[in-house]
């Protein structure tokens, strides 16, 4: 088997660690696989170095930060092929110019555009454990470039998908992926098999395990991932076809978002084009609008309740400024969270809605704004409530089972 797998800045956090990461790779490689290992810089390693650019610049060179940024990973991936040496294999590291890694030139977060795998094959085929540095690849003038937020995991299905490979593992500090936050409802258990839509969803919704950019690739090049813990040999959770799963729980999981803020414009022009002025603007400032609510109009005039990040907030605020005197009043709350139902179950059964809203309601928990999807239900609630919100729902499923 061509295994690819992904070693998070947890799992390389100091030399110790490396040593260990090292100690498990030699176990897949004496199990007869073929292996390249993408690692992230040591945990506080990048931040580090922004710090370094942040001295010099308040808004540094974004294609110098990039030079900097790369180095983290390039570090890991070298002390990780010494110390595989060390214990007897043929390891090599290369960067994400050597890993034929090519981006188009957005520094700082680029897209990756194609992987050219020539130089990974030979290796390969010289039976290498291949070590590359992830979050990083050159654009096609040989710029040094990072691919953002996850990077690194990105590198990693990248890698799997173009070598074809039969899995792609990503080592965190977790088990895998969990019905729910296990530090908010302690009987949340870890979920075996997941389908790509609903790892979106869950990744969308607040799930921190994987970044939807990683899954959105993964379901795109038809990549098996796994992710696992990589300081225990538990079996971690696969997420894959659909079709490969043979029996679908109604409800996968349940995620929670506190990162959100709710605003309400009251008594707005009931005309044509209305909301495309509003959103437009806001689209025009890079703000994310979520959920969206409209009431029926009356007297030409209408409501409408929105969700954006709340670190978004402020900028929203200057942004509708401008319609200020032409409504009845703007309201902004962030105290408030999302609650999101996943599962892909729900297309073929009925009242998975209604039982959540008949149990939240027992709980005396007010739904202020509601959002579907085939496979999803978005509730907007007190920020107060929310994990009482999510042991509810949690029970209500019998996740725990």
């Amino acid at each position: 088997m061509l295994i690819v797998q992904k070693y998070g800045g947890t799992s390389v956090g100091n030399c110790e660690r490396i040593q260990n990461v090292a100690t498990r790779v030699a176990e897949s490689k004496k199990a007869g696989h073929s292996l390249i290992v993408v690692v992230s810089a040591m945990s506080g390693e990048t931040d580090k170095l922004l710090g370094y650019t942040k001295f010099f610049s308040k808004l540094p060179n974004e294609r110098e930060m990039d030079m900097v940024l790369s180095a983290g990973e390039r570090i890991t991936s070298a002390l990780l092929a010494i110390a595989l040496e060390e214990l007897g294999y043929k390891a090599i590291s290369l960067s994400g110019r050597g890993a034929g890694m090519i981006t188009d030139s957005s520094h700082t977060k680029a897209r990756i555009q194609m992987i050219d795998t020539l130089r990974l094959n030979e290796l390969l085929a010289k039976d290498y454990i291949i070590v590359v540095a992830g979050f990083q690849g050159v654009t096609s003038k040989g710029e040094v470039t990072t691919l953002g937020r996850g990077g690194s995991d990105l590198s990693a299905v990248a890698l799997a998908g173009a070598l074809e490979a039969d899995l792609c593992e990503i080592y965190t500090d977790v088990d895998g992926v969990y019905t729910t936050d296990p530090r908010i409802e302690p009987k949340a258990k870890k979920i075996d098999k997941i389908s790509y839509d609903e790892m979106l969803e869950l990744a969308s919704m607040g799930a921190k395990v994987l970044l939807n950019r990683s899954v959105e690739m993964a379901k795109k090049l038809n990549v098996n991932l796994v992710t696992r813990n990589s300081f225990n040999h538990n079996e971690g959770t696969l997420i894959t076809k659909e079709e490969l799963i043979m029996e679908h729980p109604i409800v996968s999981g349940i995620a929670l978002d506190k990162n959100q803020a709710r605003v309400s414009i009251c008594n707005v022009e009931d005309r044509p084009g209305i909301a495309a002025e509003i959103f437009g603007k806001l689209s025009e400032a890079n703000i994310n609008v979520d959920m969206i609510v409209q009431t029926i109009g009356r007297d030409g005039k209408t409501d409408l309740d929105f969700t954006i990040p709340e670190v978004e907030l402020e900028n929203t605020k200057r942004v509708l400024k401008s319609f200020e005197d032409n409504v009845e009043s703007i309201d902004y709350d962030s105290e408030i969270a999302k609650v999101s139902i996943v599962g892909v179950g729900m297309k073929s059964h009925s009242g998975v809605a209604a039982k959540a809203f008949q149990g939240l309601a027992e709980d005396n928990i007010n739904i202020m704004m509601i959002s579907t999807s085939e496979i999803k239900i978005s509730m907007i609630i007190k920020l107060k409530y929310s994990e009482l919100a999510i042991r509810t729902l949690h029970s209500i499923y019998e996740l725990e089972k």
